[in-house]
């Protein structure tokens, strides 16, 4: 920041970029902004350190379903992972040494939470309103990347009686570690990716487990090992191995998102989910409440060797049914089933269908995104150009998910978006807007080739489809596919406003 001459206020500092969220894709996108020679940008993070969701998420036995060789950058491999399958501290260590070795830690302003974006169309600049502790400050940038991931908003449903529950109540994102669970009637909402990680581990401890089941999940055997000093040391010394391993695991997860665009490639694998399952699960009555009703792969797929063994100890209780009401420490099922309980932990995931960050952007009229997208589905280009909002990308953002490293996805958007913002620079563009029938035609085609795939024909109701029954989260090809479309930034699919013109030009 410039000093003030006296008596005459300093120049607001003006960035080029400013990226919100220190995460995988917000140090993602600094390193690669780096890289290209586009400095001139700053991040803000509302917590004290990076990490994003494997900072916020401790609960016992957190980790990836997504081998570690895959789950890290392809630019800074790791050989310190402790199993094929990281685990929560060591994901996190990872970042936060990725950050310091790329010298990013310094271009972070910590315990900087976003209030407000708003484009301003006089200045053709971003006015992004922040708090920092109790203080107010405002940010200019003519671009934003918006960092900010998609499970963020950690989600409890409104229940009738929830406000007279007495006892411990908290959110798997927010585990409350000081409280023992030893010796307590727990009742756990939900039973998604976190909740069969999470079960296993409290199982143990406490006296009596209710784990509530709205919708049974497929739950896979996770082909985990421990990788032990001497695999380590191997890998350090041979890179080579991780780079065949990295690419053996690409391929896996290629061959089922194939199997996700052509669900009868599955059934074979559904049969022998449910042999397994006959295997696994020995009382008959247990056994087809955890049995789904769907096809493999219509909800993400889950993968523990521990989860179904905790179902059947002596002390843990499965309802098939959804928690529907609370009567003081009493919780009530949707059959009418109660019991009295001293902790509530919502396994409930987090609040998907429209990017939490719209609650804080709002577009050229002046509509909070997230009014916006109440009445209609959120739409984006490429998962990254939203329309009347200028200058400004999404990492992660709609139908962009394919079922692969969250790592890779963002690495082949941040090549793109990045390909943008230098483009706006070299070309003196004040203004760019993706062209709304590009983004139309887009999406509609998207929409279309979503019809067929497992998540939409596959008979379930996933947090990929939002309350109008919209896909609004999966891309309907391939990782490859996807790679290929974001391999060059065309300005033909934006609308372009340069230098000081007030007219907007169609590139």
């Amino acid at each position: 920041m410039a000093k003030a001459k006296q008596g005459v206020a300093a120049e607001p500092r003006i960035y080029d970029t400013l990226i919100v969220g220190a995460g995988i894709s917000g140090l993602c996108a600094a390193i690669k902004m780096k890289k290209a020679g586009y400095h001139d940008f700053r991040i803000i993070e509302k917590a004290q350190r990076v990490g994003g969701t494997w900072r916020e998420n401790t609960y016992p036995g957190c980790g990836c379903d997504v081998p570690s060789s895959l789950y890290s950058f392809s630019f800074a491999p790791s050989s310190k992972w402790s199993h094929l399958f990281a685990r929560q501290p060591e994901i996190l260590s990872y970042l936060e040494e990725v950050s310091a070795d790329f010298g990013i830690n310094e271009l972070i302003d910590f315990g900087t939470e976003l209030d407000n974006a708003r484009w301003d169309e006089s200045q053709a600049l971003w006015v992004l309103d922040t708090s920092v502790g109790g203080n107010k400050a405002k940010i200019l940038a003519r671009s934003v990347v918006f960092a900010t991931g998609p499970i963020t908003e950690a989600q409890i449903p409104a229940l009738p009686g929830l406000e007279t529950f007495k006892g411990e109540m908290f959110h798997s994102a927010k585990w409350n570690h000081d409280y023992d669970l030893t010796g307590k009637r727990v009742a756990v909402i939900g039973t998604g990716a976190s909740a069969i990680q999470f079960v296993p581990q409290i199982q143990p401890k406490v006296k009596e487990l209710h784990v509530f089941q709205r919708t049974a999940p497929w739950v896979l055997p996770k082909p985990d090992m421990n990788l032990g000093d001497t695999s380590k040391q191997l890998i350090d010394k041979l890179p080579v191995i991780q780079q065949v391993w990295r690419q053996t695991v690409a391929q896996s997860l290629n061959a089922i998102n194939f199997g996700l665009r052509n669900p009868a490639a599955l059934k074979p694998v559904s049969a022998a989910a449910r042999q397994l399952l006959r295997v696994q699960v020995k009382d008959r009555a247990l056994r087809k409440a955890v049995t789904p009703d769907f096809t493999l792969g219509c909800k993400r797929i889950l993968f523990a060797n521990n989860y179904y063994p905790a179902l059947q100890a002596d002390n843990a209780n499965l309802i098939p049914h959804g928690l529907v009401a609370v009567d003081g420490n009493t919780v009530i099922a949707a059959n009418g089933e109660r019991h009295e309980v001293d902790v509530i932990i919502w396994g409930t995931g987090f609040e998907v269908s429209h990017p939490p960050i719209g609650r804080r952007v709002m577009n050229t009229r002046g509509e909070r995104l997230s009014e916006v997208w109440k009445n209609s589905s959120p739409e984006a280009f490429l998962g990254a150009a939203l329309k009347d909002v200028p200058n400004a990308f999404l990492v992660l953002g709609p139908n962009v998910l394919v079922y692969d490293s969250f790592i890779s996805l963002a690495e082949a958007q941040l090549d793109y978006i990045i390909d943008g913002l230098k483009t706006i620079k070299a070309r003196g563009i004040s203004r760019l807007t993706v062209n709304p029938s590009v983004l139309a035609r887009h999406n509609a085609r998207v929409q279309k080739h979503l019809k067929t795939t497992v998540f939409n024909s596959g008979g379930c109701k996933s947090y990929y489809l939002d309350q109008n029954g919209r896909n609004f989260a999966a891309w309907p090809w391939s990782l490859k596919a996807l790679r290929q479309r974001l391999s060059s930034f065309n300005l033909a699919d934006y609308d372009v406003q340069y230098g000081s013109a007030q007219k907007r030009t169609a590139a």
